[in-house]
C-alpha cells in the first residue's frame, strides 16, 4: 500500500507536478466518523497497491486543507475524499459515504 501523508502546500504542489490523477482524503484525527472512513480508505489503498494515495490530517494541516478547498472550489468537510484529474475535482464525497466500494468505483470511473 502506498499511502502518503501531506503536510503543507509544498507537499501538495509536488504531488500536483508529478501526478494527473490524485486521490486525496481529508481526515480528522479526533472524529469517530473520520476514523471509520480512514479505515475504509486504508483498505481501498491496500487493495490498489500499485497506486499512490494521499491524505492529510486536518488538525495538523489546516492551512493546506483550506488551500485545497479554495483551489478546488469544493467546500471543506471532514472526512472527505477528493479525486482530481489535473487541477479539476472529478469526484468527491464525505462522511459515511466514504466506503471501499464507493472509492473503488469512483477511482475506476475517473482514471484517464
Amino acid at each position: 500500500m502506498s499511502l502518503i501523508q501531506l503536510h503543507n502546500e509544498q507537499d501538495w504542489n509536488l504531488v500536483k507536478e508529478q501526478k494527473t490523477h490524485i486521490v486525496l482524503m481529508k481526515n480528522s484525527t479526533t472524529c469517530p466518523v473520520s476514523h471509520e472512513a480512514f479505515k475504509q480508505y486504508q483498505k481501498f489503498a491496500s487493495e490498489n497497491d500499485k497506486e499512490t494515495f494521499y491524505y492529510l490530517n486536518v488538525q495538523d494541516s489546516r492551512p493546506l486543507s483550506n488551500l485545497i478547498a479554495e483551489e478546488s472550489g469544493v467546500k471543506h468537510e471532514s472526512p472527505q475524499v477528493l479525486i482530481f484529474q489535473g487541477n479539476t475535482v472529478v469526484w468527491h464525497d464525505s462522511h459515511w459515504n466514504i466506503t471501499n466500494k464507493k472509492l473503488t468505483e469512483a477511482n475506476e470511473k475517473t482514471k484517464a
